[in-house]
């Protein structure tokens, strides 16, 4: 059992270390406790109620861990599990605790990157199906069009180190301009998923210059400190000691060789079976 009190951090595999690594690089003085269920992602494709399942065991896992806030750094799990582990679970078993996820901080800002107020999404396949962002934009920037678009593979291209290579090249062209054809007026879109800044020097190179290209793990980072501001009692609850740590329900020696890729460094994990 971890006596310290830190700030959970889960996502379905490795994305959620390059949001990670932009809250440690803003809020460098907190406790963090990684959570990976790479033995059962990718969760992109998955239903909603096993997506809800899983991710339900880990926040419990990290809860039981002495986390008292958790960011669900997965787009996927905070379009399909979030609202009702908010609104349904929390209420009766954690009334105290809170988790948050990427989607609405990301929502509530991404309109002022846009002049055109036509903005791109690429994510995966449940959370485009979720029409997650479709709804949150609308409600800070109704006058958005907001057009998706699926890229299945990108994932993959990341998690098997291949998103350098020549071959990735095809299938990144041929989303790229999937959803470019949707509107000749999209000026921004939004990477919806955390694995996919790894891929942001291919992407670049199949767009116009005119296109800004949004990461979410700032956006996230920003949204994390403003909250811990204006909930001090939450902030009071989270420790202050500088300590990392990583959990994987996968191998330990496979997370911690692709971590470095995500993290910027090495990283040390511990297995867990949830």
């Amino acid at each position: 059992m971890i006596t310290s009190a830190p700030i959970g951090i889960f996502d379905s595999g490795y994305g959620g270390l390059t949001v990670l690594k932009e809250i440690k690089k803003l809020l460098p003085d907190y406790d963090y406790l990684y959570l990976g269920d790479n033995a059962r992602s990718p969760y992109g494709a998955r239903s909603f109620e096993t997506v809800y399942d899983y991710t339900l065991q880990c926040v419990k896992w990290l809860f039981a861990q002495g986390c008292p806030l958790i960011i669900l750094a997965c787009n996927t799990a905070s379009a399909k599990a979030l609202r009702t582990i908010q609104q349904k679970y929390l209420p009766v078993h954690h009334p105290e605790k809170r988790v948050l996820g990427v989607i609405r901080p990301t929502a509530e800002i991404i309109g002022n990157y846009s002049s055109s107020k036509h903005i791109g999404i690429l994510g995966t396949k449940g959370t485009v199906q979720s029409d997650s962002y479709l709804i949150e934009i609308a409600n800070f920037f109704p006058d958005a069009k907001v057009y998706q678009h699926a890229s299945p593979m990108w994932v993959p291209l990341v998690e098997n180190n291949e998103y350098t290579d020549s071959g990735a090249d095809y299938f990144i062209k041929k989303d790229i301009d999937i959803l470019l054809n949707k509107s000749p007026k999209i000026d921004t879109i939004l990477l919806a998923c955390t694995h996919y800044p790894l891929l942001l020097e291919k992407i670049n190179q199949f767009l116009p210059e005119n296109i800004k290209v949004v990461s979410q793990g700032p956006i996230v980072a920003g949204s994390l400190a403003d909250y811990l501001k204006r909930h001090p009692e939450m902030e009071a609850r989270c420790s202050k000691q500088r300590n990392l740590q990583f959990f994987t329900t996968d191998a330990p020696s496979d997370f911690d060789k692709h971590s470095e890729i995500f993290f910027g460094e090495k990283v040390n994990s511990r297995h867990v079976n949830l």
